[in-house]
């Protein structure tokens, strides 16, 4: 008899292995960079997942409150939009699921219209994807969840020749802490691995003011820099290095002519630091930035750009109620 639980546990831990020396490669290779940098995907372990759940109820940060006012307000209009029938089983893919808000208001609404899906969240994160299964077992019971943990495209990839209709979720205008060409490729592969006529409903932010932008990433609290700066704890806890966070501070920065917000960490000396699990040191002048976000802010022109040379066809676009925030929906042709 096969000891299954073993098995999960050697599994687990061979993620683990890998996820560390991804990790490390990573920051190698961002840190030997000119400028420096530090990918944006790293923020999220235990401690960045809170902080960015904090982050998401500041009075600056309007992006939730944005996207979550088509999705408490215009459900049923993304739920015509997706052009399902209620009597077709399907696959509602969440990429980067994070805590469900937003997502558990269409869950709801589908739930009670008696439409036959499953709920599949994909996240990186192992403990947002639990904590996100435990709530919706005790506020949805009736949703089947079926979580993902690893990368978007290898679990599409894996679900592609599935009979089942998909509607890919993106939400979050996490397609902003992207490039426009990286942007582009992305949803190029997405694609790739779906089907004719599946849908992908894309949450962006809109271009605005700096008054409204900037301080969604500098608020009065403080939280966007413990967020930022846990980045540099998380390479202290796992590959042993020696940050000092107070010799180090979080900004922000915003274009708006070009719509762009970007987020640095800023050395505020000179000085030396050593990441033992690399076996190298690294010297930051003072005044050194190291890049670790962009947020793109977008417009109708922008999107259809990106989306040019891709599977996909513009179909509508959903705003909220102040207009800030824009979910597009996208049909694979």
């Amino acid at each position: 008899m096969i000891d299954t639980t073993k098995t999960k546990t050697k599994n687990q831990n061979n993620q683990n292995i890998e996820m560390i020396e991804t990790f490390k490669k990573d920051v190698k290779q961002g840190l030997e960079s000119n400028p420096k940098t530090l990918s944006s995907k790293y923020f999220y372990n235990k401690i960045g997942d809170a902080l960015f759940v904090e982050i998401m109820n500041l009075p600056e940060y309007y992006l939730t409150r944005s996207e979550l006012d088509i999705f408490q307000n215009k459900t049923q209009d993304l739920i015509d939009a997706f052009q399902i029938k209620t009597d077709s089983h399907f696959d509602l893919i969440e990429l980067g699921a994070g805590d469900g808000l937003k997502t558990k208001e269409l869950l709801k609404a589908l739930d009670q219209q008696n439409y036959t899906f499953d709920y599949l969240p994909i996240d990186i994160s192992s403990n947002a994807l639990q904590l996100l299964e435990k709530d919706l077992s005790n506020t949805l019971p009736n949703v089947s969840v079926k979580k993902q943990q690893g990368d978007y495209f290898e679990i599409l990839a894996s679900l592609k020749n599935t009979s089942k209709p998909k509607v890919i979720l993106f939400l979050g205008s996490n397609i902003g802490n992207m490039t426009d060409e990286k942007a582009a490729k992305f949803i190029y592969n997405l694609g790739v691995n779906l089907k004719p006529r599946d849908k992908l409903l894309l949450g962006v932010d809109l271009i605005k003011s700096e008054a409204i932008v900037l301080p969604a990433y500098n608020d009065g609290k403080g939280v966007t820099e413990k967020f930022n700066l846990n980045l540099l704890q998380r390479i202290n806890d796992e590959l042993s290095a020696n940050f000092n966070l107070e010799t180090f501070k979080h900004q922000p920065e915003y274009n708006e002519a070009e719509g762009i917000a970007k987020s640095y960490i800023v050395s505020t000396e000179q000085q030396t630091v050593t990441i033992n699990a690399l076996e190298t040191s690294y010297t930051f002048e003072a005044g050194e930035k190291i890049h670790t976000e962009i947020s793109r802010k977008y417009n109708d022109a922008l999107i259809k750009k990106i989306i040019a040379n891709t599977d996909f066809t513009l179909e509508t676009k959903i705003l909220d109620s102040k207009a800030y925030f824009a979910d597009y929906i996208l049909t694979r042709h």
